[in-house]
């Protein structure tokens, strides 16, 4: 079974979201999601500033097996994009909860977290 974190929240589309201290959240994909990809090549994210609404395409992640659309778990605005993927694409597979993250999003209505999945919610989606 792949790492599932308890702290955070999942989309059925395999994205994670962490709520911050300051009320941002980070979003980036979880194991399951770069296991399947297999090694990724590439992420293209979003221009900060931009407001994106729940479900909306961010982004792209390329591996060596497939392309793959990133979601929205929340409507917010990016505030930060994780600038170090574009050279380091490979942090999404070594690190997908820490130095994989993508983007950071504010502007969040912070009740809508709790409609994404929590870690046994996901666990059992992934099994």
């Amino acid at each position: 079974m792949s790492e599932i974190p308890n702290h955070l929240r999942y989309t059925k589309d395999h994205e994670w979201v962490k709520k911050l201290e300051d009320g941002h959240v980070l979003v980036g994909i979880t194991h399951h999601a770069q296991e399947s990809l297999g090694d990724v090549t590439f992420v293209e994210l979003p221009q900060p500033g931009a407001c994106l609404q729940t479900n909306d395409v961010f982004g792209v992640v390329e591996s060596v097996k497939a392309a793959s659309d990133l979601f929205m778990p929340v409507g917010g605005k990016v505030m930060e994009c994780n600038e170090e993927l574009t050279d380091s694409p490979e942090k999404v597979n070594q690190d997908p909860y820490g130095e994989g993250w993508m983007i950071k999003i504010s502007e969040v209505d912070l009740q809508s977290l709790e409609t994404l999945l929590d870690a046994d919610s996901y666990k059992l989606e992934v099994q």
